[in-house]
């Protein structure tokens, strides 16, 4: 089988930041952007902890289809697998500069967060005591600070192979 195209970026090099994973046409013509919104810097920085990361999905996820700007063009915000970040999928051919705001007005929300996590109930999640907020906040809170405030081509291109 043919390697796809995420197995193919240099993880070694990788850094924190938001890149453009991929960028698809619907049959309808529509362009959905894939983002790559990277957390820990992979195999060099731990992972963040799945309770964490399912906690910052939930708080996300509400936030982006709540935007007045940005909701209605919310397609999907997802954890990855290897708990390194998360996939944002939008309508739009997008580039990181064009969510950059976006995306410091909602990790200072879930840094800042205190209450009821969203959904987070039996009716609600498949998993809803499977949840950590303090680490959910302090994860956003150290991307917030120490990425997207000083963010450059470092962190939102992908490093050459």
């Amino acid at each position: 089988m043919k390697k796809i195209e995420s197995f193919t970026i240099d993880h070694t090099r990788l850094l924190r930041g938001i890149y453009v994973s991929r960028r698809d046409t619907t049959p309808s013509g529509d362009i959905i952007t894939t983002f790559d919104i990277r957390l820990t810097e992979p195999n060099r920085q731990p992972a963040v902890r799945p309770e964490a990361l399912h906690t910052i999905e939930h708080l996300a996820a509400t936030y982006l289809r709540n935007d007045a700007e940005w909701g209605s063009k919310i397609v999907y915000w997802g954890p990855m697998g290897c708990c390194t970040g998360s996939y944002l999928l939008m309508q739009g051919d997008l580039q990181p500069a064009d969510i950059s705001r976006l995306m410091t007005d909602m990790f200072r929300f879930i840094a800042d967060f205190d209450g009821d996590i969203p959904g987070a109930s039996p009716r609600d999640c498949g998993n809803y005591t499977f949840n950590d907020l303090l680490e959910a906040r302090r994860v956003a809170r150290c991307f917030l600070d120490e990425v997207l405030t000083n963010l450059s081509d470092l962190n939102t291109k992908y490093p050459e192979n």
